[in-house]
């Protein structure tokens, strides 16, 4: 994916906004800048413990918004639905995404609504887009410096597990829910108690290993994690064990990495600790002056461990 991104949409299509590669493109308009986003959903099961492609798709449109420091405010609503799709599953899915559209404090605008032949898709895909303004500017991953803390606002990995599971259903002797969660109120009390955080990203496709890998490529720090410091529920751990799969390169949909100044982690941890969904966060890391341009880990048995970008994808429609 990182190389169709370089060698042909950014070859083709090339301008200054799209090369900086963030979670949402920031423009501004007059005096104002805002940040516009979009993605698209197709996970299979649509429905799974702890959420649903309805919400899903509303949820992951504002934390990309909320990670570049902008408040929500519209998104749109594609829908391409598979011919003979059950009435009851789509009204279902909608009120699911106005119940998450209501608990995210945005509001769905326009949208798009194609009925394509049966087989054409697996029962419905969504795309959306959306639109924030600009109240914390200046966040990116230039402006991180070494000695800067990583910090995880939850357990990592839920999200994947729970699609998985209901997908092959794979009994793992806990029901582990998907994490999807609008995280765009707990980002603000974190943005607002500081003008000491340097950069935010939501560890979604590839998890934290790649997302980490994403921020210190090709740059003149490095970024050290300790193994036990990082939080994975048992269960997410067990799954991962059974299927010989790396938990720190499965996606969440509900946590948000953080990388702040040194003296601000403690305030941090304060503020996330207070909000629903960050109550286990933690910090897992430090940005390092060695191993400039790559992520390592310091093992529980005192080795290192190098993390590389996740090559391929380790479980597919996740999200």
């Amino acid at each position: 994916m990182h190389r169709l991104l370089d060698d042909l949409m950014l070859k083709e299509l090339d301008n200054n906004i799209l090369r900086e590669k963030k979670d949402s493109a920031i423009l501004k308009i007059g005096n104002r800048k805002i940040a516009f986003t979009t993605d698209s959903y197709v996970v299979s099961p649509i429905f799974f413990p702890g959420g649903d492609i309805g919400s899903l798709a509303v949820y992951g449109t504002v934390n990309d918004l909320a990670v570049c420091g902008a408040k929500p405010l519209f998104i749109s609503l594609g829908l391409i639905i598979e011919e003979g799709l059950d009435k009851f599953i789509l009204e279902k899915i909608i009120k699911s995404v106005k119940g998450a559209a209501i608990n995210a404090d945005v509001e769905v605008v326009t949208g798009d609504t194609k009925v394509v032949e049966k087989g054409s898709c697996d029962k419905i895909f969504i795309n959306t887009s959306g639109i924030g303004e600009i109240y914390y500017d200046g966040l990116s991953a230039e402006c991180i410096k070494i000695g800067d803390k990583v910090i995880a606002s939850g357990p990592l990995g839920d999200h994947a597990i729970s699609v998985l599971s209901k997908r092959e259903g794979i009994q793992f002797g806990t029901t582990v829910r998907s994490d999807s969660a609008p995280l765009n109120g707990l980002i603000r009390k974190i943005l607002k108690a500081s003008r000491k955080v340097r950069f935010m990203r939501d560890p979604t496709r590839g998890g934290l290993g790649t997302t980490l890998n994403e921020i210190a490529g090709g740059r003149n720090f490095g970024i050290s994690l300790d193994e036990r410091a990082i939080p994975v529920r048992e269960g997410v751990r067990q799954a991962s064990e059974l299927l010989g799969i790396d938990p720190l390169y499965l996606a969440c949909e509900g946590r948000v990495i953080v990388i702040a100044a040194r003296e601000y982690e403690g305030r941090a941890l304060s503020v996330m600790r207070r909000d629903k969904y960050g109550k286990m966060a933690k910090c897992i890391g430090e940005v390092s002056a060695d191993h400039k341009g790559r992520v390592y880990m310091k093992t529980s048995g005192g080795g290192k461990r190098p993390l590389e970008m996740l090559s391929g994808e380790q479980l597919p429609r996740i999200c």
